[in-house]
């Protein structure tokens, strides 16, 4: 094995590898979660170098270096306010969701006018129309990090993959015998996974455009779908109120998670893979050990359905939006509630973390996005000029613009 070259990374915090073995070109991450701009750089690359045996003598003044730059980062303070800066009147029927490609230079929106469109972010301008679902798309994705490809899920039954530099139509999936809901790319960006009302997943491969595996178990409509970081187990959350860990390479179940008392709204892995957390309509969240299907903590308080749930980058942090109006932040730590987050006046059907962990992002009925202080749980900014519900809303990577999509048929940029 012979190291090439170092690459960063900053949310979350971590080295990659570039290396090379039996001829090929091999990439892997060292992850650097629980940095802070007051850990020591020389004991933290005499750590390193006790469990990698690529990091060599020679090279541990250019690790040391780059710790330094991942403290740097954390330690820049984010003051950024956001501010109105355009808004794309996208689509002639409202809204799906919207995603923004990994450098944020770029997003796309679904909508019930059966098309995804694809934006350039700096110049608002529309670059593509995709075109040819037969009803509402209701899932889009890039396939971060990369970005090169579109994934789209329809109520037409079927999942369509694109060009995301052309627009034009690589593959359409058929084989789903009810609408598609959500979907996901692997992180290696070789398979996608499609959920949908018929009560089953399925794996697709991205190359050739076949089926990999149906996914069966469930026993009413999958809602969710999330990949964990390493790509080797994928978490599906259902209406029959139970959440399903599957093998990913068989294809094959290995856990089911038995104990919400409502239907599953949202489910998503932790960045080390260790933990899944899921959001319930029986007004609770659950955290689970995805490597013995264990539930450990119940979190409580919300006192109407849990819309919604996510984790911050480093995995530290988890954050719910509920149909009571309200947001909680909870530590994935001590599993107790650091925050509530109080303001919006209609539920709250997203929710997300800025990239460094700072900030919280909500998207209400009220026709208003927030912006939250992680720490203090103060509203930093209240994002207003939607004339109908906000239900999606996003981050670029670098944190400083957000997208927000709305059934009044708009999407708006905030700088």
């Amino acid at each position: 094995m012979k190291l090439k070259r170092f690459l960063l990374r900053y949310y979350p915090p971590g080295i990659i590898l570039e290396y090379e073995k039996g001829g090929y070109l091999r990439t892997k991450s060292i992850d650097l979660l629980d940095l802070t701009p007051k850990t020591n750089p020389d004991e933290l690359v005499a750590e390193i170098r006790r469990s990698e045996a690529l990091i060599t003598e020679s090279r541990a003044d250019q690790v040391k270096q780059l710790i330094i730059r991942l403290q740097e980062k954390q330690g820049q303070q984010d003051h950024h306010k956001f501010c109105f800066f355009k808004e794309l009147k996208a689509h002639i029927l409202p809204l799906t969701n919207v995603a923004f490609d990994k450098s944020g230079s770029r997003f796309i929106t679904g909508s019930y006018d059966r098309t995804c469109r694809v934006w350039d972010t700096a110049s608002r301008t529309e670059l593509h129309a995709l075109e040819g679902h037969r009803n509402v798309v209701y899932a889009i994705a890039f396939n971060n990090p990369y970005g090169d490809k579109i994934a789209t899920g329809s109520f037409d039954k079927t999942c369509k993959l694109w060009c995301a530099e052309t627009g034009k139509c690589f593959y359409t999936f058929r084989g789903h015998a009810a609408e598609i809901v959500c979907l996901a790319f692997n992180p290696q960006s070789t398979l996608v996974a499609t959920g949908s009302m018929d009560a089953t997943a399925k794996l697709w491969d991205v190359e050739t455009g076949e089926e990999v595996a149906t996914l069966t178990g469930h026993t009413a409509e999958v809602l969710s779908v999330c990949f964990n970081t390493v790509g080797n187990q994928l978490v599906t959350g259902s209406f029959d109120h139970t959440v399903a860990i599957w093998d990913v390479a068989s294809g094959r179940r290995v856990h089911t998670l038995i104990g919400h008392s409502g239907e599953i709204s949202n489910v998503q892995f932790n960045w080390d893979c260790s933990l899944i957390v899921t959001g319930s309509m029986d007004k609770t969240c659950k955290l689970w050990e995805a490597a013995t299907g264990k539930c450990v903590a119940t979190l409580v308080g919300h006192k109407e359905e849990v819309l919604d749930v996510c984790f911050d980058l480093s995995g530290q942090l988890i954050a719910t939006a509920s149909a009571d109006g309200t947001a909680r932040v909870f530590s994935a730590v001590t599993r107790e509630c650091l925050i509530v987050l109080v303001g919006h006046d209609g539920e709250i059907s997203k929710v997300c973390f800025s990239p460094q962990g700072s900030r919280v992002l909500t998207a209400s009925s009220d026709k208003t996005a927030r912006l939250w202080d992680v720490q203090s749980g103060v509203c930093l900014q209240v994002l207003a000029g939607h004339t109908d519900e906000i239900f999606s809303c996003a981050f670029n990577y670098e944190g400083d613009t957000i997208i927000t999509g709305s059934k009044d048929n708009t999407c708006r940029i905030w700088y």
